[in-house]
């Protein structure tokens, strides 16, 4: 069987990759930064030597936008540095590396869905280590492919819809931004594709990818769609970015064009209001 390294495995993608991983025959090691540092090289090397890995998911990332303005050394090494050693020890060891990226490699400014090839311009800590990454794996020359994904949520860890659902039931009305427009990416859609595409990819050289679920909102409708689904009384109100100022700047316009993913692996993507509906029922929160 396959030996999978999957890391930052206690995050939302890495935690429904193990909740699937039974239906899938690889031989899987979900490890956090608790059982495997991958900001050492050293360390990170001979785990992947004792356990022959032959494929890693490198789900870690330093997610906290607004604090990585601050935490600017920590987003750096987690970011960037981990995946230029992932992708070191991944061309050395002929290791297919599947490394997740995010839609805030762009500025927003689109009209367009983005397509893989157009240009980059992060405009936050977060976004130019997260693409310093991507181009430490590139320029490694080892094989793999990224993925850039956005808005991520699921029945597990913090994320907006268990924001939504703690603050309606904790207010009587809530503002929600209606001008950053985007699509919401349920983290198991993500990993079933992961694991699906898993034996079409491994002889491939290094591509780049963008995933999200189908369709297009706003944050205000995202919001207004889960409290018409769980049943919650408490009002959304739309407000601009302006009025909710935050230390990092988010992008506008996050929409991503899935054409290449689905083509080249003949993936059918799910339409962002079923998935948040499988979701709110895993978590019990469907009316």
């Amino acid at each position: 069987m396959t030996n999978i390294l999957v890391t930052g495995a206690n995050g939302q993608l890495g935690s429904e990759l193990q909740s699937l991983s039974q239906n899938y025959n690889y031989n899987f090691y979900f490890t956090d930064k608790n059982e495997l540092d991958i900001t050492d090289r050293l360390k990170l090397e001979k785990f992947v030597n004792e356990n022959n890995i032959k494929i890693i998911i490198n789900c870690a990332a330093y997610t906290a936008v607004d604090k990585a303005e601050e935490e600017k050394e920590l987003a750096e090494m987690i970011n960037n540095k981990a995946v230029g050693y992932l992708s070191q020890i991944s061309k050395e060891k002929d290791i297919f590396l599947i490394h997740i990226s995010t839609d805030y490699v762009f500025d927003g400014k689109n009209y367009k869905p983005y397509t893989e090839e157009d240009k980059t311009n992060p405009q936050s800590i977060y976004g130019v280590t997260k693409l310093k990454g991507e181009e430490a794996f590139i320029n490694s020359g080892a094989k793999g492919i990224i993925i850039r994904t956005s808005w991520v949520y699921s029945s597990f860890g913090n994320n907006f819809v268990k924001t939504m659902l703690r603050l309606s039931k904790e207010r009587d009305e809530l503002g929600v931004i209606f001008d950053q427009v985007g699509t919401p990416t349920y983290a198991k859609d993500l990993a079933r594709a992961i694991l699906d595409i898993i034996p079409q990819i491994q002889n491939s050289k290094l591509s780049i990818y963008n995933y999200s679920n189908e369709g297009v909102l706003s944050w205000y409708d995202f919001a207004k769609e889960i409290m018409r689904m769980a049943k919650l009384k408490c009002q959304i109100n739309p407000i601009e970015t302006k009025d909710y100022p935050t230390p990092a700047t988010r992008p506008h316009y996050s929409l991503l064009n899935k054409t290449k993913i689905k083509k080249d692996f003949n993936l059918t993507i799910p339409y962002w209001k079923d998935s948040l509906d499988e979701c709110l029922r895993i978590m019990g929160e469907r009316r």
